[in-house]
């Protein structure tokens, strides 16, 4: 308990920009109490370590052992005080909320009036943005209120609060289904990502359609249709109905245009609604429309509209670092990456702690294959090895899966082949554990294994029976997964016709464009 309120306080103070330290030092220094107090010394201390230490902080100040934890404990909430009375950190609910925490004051004094009175206003206001669940306690408390001290203000009013109550009630528990069916398609993608099998996807279908609550969209607000065009998107992402996730990606987007005064209260909603929008352009193969949503993406992170704050700049990283990688795949633009991939690898370490696990071997997945395409093998090797090494790492099993697939290619490539059968056997043993095992993959491994006994006069002829074999698979319903990951069909051709891969990309990309 201690070792963890340590770190939280430390990372706490670390997190701290000049302005909110300044801040703090000015909020703790309005009582001159405070001036030489022994949470504001800790304060100063910890502010100028780099790592935490103990011994340091006993030596320098006047706290005992003894006292220490208790001073953490009450150094981390008058920061957070402090935070909470920063203007940048003044969200509409946190001004929600603290309206409701005036009200009951009031109410406490008997001042009932003037406490209704409040309460009214600050439910105008909860509606209005969309915080229904405030806007339930804010109606709880006037309910108490009025059962004990009658108003007579308005006519009915009982039952004004209690039909109130009772839409609030129905809409709250849709949204808190459609939340919760959020997060469980949510989970299931990122233990297995897409579906593999026909099986697969009937049970993620059951499973949607048995939790699906009942509703009528014309009485959804905007919370309400949010969630539901989030449950949606995901189970479009998990069965491959990229039309489907792009859809619902777009009438995300366009909620929130028609709601433009919600954007700066619920500004992860809006750039998550924009990276989803792009993801399944790049899984649709619109490169136009793509690069033209991924400009105005941009030009919204500028929006002054967005709070600047250090989740949005994380995640404003994480969403348009991740789509200018896409973008350079759909265009077929390998070479002259490093200077992106150098700014992912600072930003990854900026932003470390703040970017799940996940996402940032996501990261290295794409690095590598763009490294594949530029033909550096051994960078693209590289960057798998943090992938396939990461042993900590449970979630999508097929990126674990590919990874492998993929190494196996860059190795061949690279000319690494002396322990390639070595690789092969491993690769084959986890993917059989993994349960991952697909036509595209065991072609892939056959291949390969084959290779060494191959004559160099006979390698075309091989490279040819394999792309025939695969191009039935491009369009099949679970084994076109394969081709999401690692475009296997264009390096085929690109060693058919001793043309780089690169070029082979762009052709297409330009054909498809006539």
């Amino acid at each position: 308990m201690t070792n963890d309120l340590t770190d939280n306080l430390f990372s706490l103070i670390k997190s701290l920009s000049p302005s909110e330290k300044r801040q703090f030092s000015l909020y703790v220094g309005r009582i001159g109490v405070n001036s030489d107090s022994k949470f504001l010394n800790l304060f100063k201390i910890l502010s100028k370590q780099k790592k935490y230490d103990e011994e340091l902080v006993l030596k320098n100040t006047n706290i005992t052992k003894q006292q220490l934890s208790n001073i953490k404990a009450h150094l981390y909430k008058q920061i957070l005080i402090s935070l909470r009375l920063n203007p940048a950190h003044q969200s509409i609910p946190i001004q929600i909320r603290e309206q409701l925490d005036f009200a009951i004051i009031l109410y406490r004094k008997g001042l009932y009036k003037q406490s209704l009175k409040l309460l009214d206003k600050t439910k105008a206001t909860a509606l209005a943005y969309e915080e229904k669940n405030l806007a339930y306690e804010i109606l709880e408390l006037e309910k108490i209120i009025e059962s004990q001290y009658i108003t007579r203000s308005i006519e009915n009013r009982a039952e004004i609060l209690i039909k109130q109550t009772e839409e609030l009630t129905n809409l709250n528990q849709i949204s808190s289904k459609l939340s919760n069916l959020s997060l469980q398609l949510y989970g299931i993608f990122l233990k297995m990502g897409y579906a593999r099998t026909e099986e697969e996807a009937a049970t993620i279908n059951k499973y949607f359609e048995t939790h699906l609550p009942e509703y009528e969209f014309a009485d959804l607000g905007f919370k309400e249709k949010l969630w539901l065009f989030q449950v949606h998107l995901w189970y479009s992402f998990i069965t491959q109905n990229f039309l489907n996730a792009f859809k619902y990606s777009s009438k995300w987007i366009d909620l929130f245009n028609d709601n433009q005064h919600l954007i700066p209260v619920h500004p992860v909603f809006y750039l998550k609604g924009n990276h989803y929008l792009l993801e399944s352009l790049f899984y649709l193969n619109h490169t136009t429309t793509f690069e033209k949503v991924l400009h105005r993406f941009e030009d919204t992170l500028k929006n002054p509209k967005i709070p600047d704050d250090d989740n949005i700049a994380s995640l404003s990283f994480l969403y348009l670092y991740e789509n200018k990688l896409n973008l350079r795949f759909m265009k077929g633009e390998f070479h002259g990456g490093e200077t992106l991939v150098e700014k992912i690898d600072q930003k990854i370490k900026r932003f470390k702690g703040k970017i799940d696990e996940h996402h940032i071997m996501v990261f290295y997945y794409k690095i590598a294959s763009l490294y594949f395409g530029d033909g550096n093998n051994k960078k693209c090797i590289e960057y798998l090895g943090k992938i396939i090494q990461n042993k900590s790492l449970e979630m999508r099993e097929d990126l674990m899966c590919f990874s492998r697939i993929l190494s196996l290619v860059a190795h061949y490539e690279a000319g690494m082949d002396y322990h390639l059968e070595r690789l092969i056997k491993s690769t084959y043993k986890f993917l059989i554990r993994m349960n991952d095992l697909h036509e595209v993959q065991k072609e892939m491994i056959k291949f390969l294994r084959n290779l060494p006994d191959v004559s160099p006069l006979d390698i075309k002829d091989e490279f040819r029976k394999l792309h025939a074999t695969l191009k039935q698979y491009e369009d099949h319903p679970f084994e076109r997964r394969a081709f999401l990951y690692l475009d296997i069909i264009s390096w085929l051709e690109s060693k058919i016709d001793n043309r780089p891969v690169a070029d082979v990309i762009k052709e297409k990309v330009n054909d498809y464009a006539r």
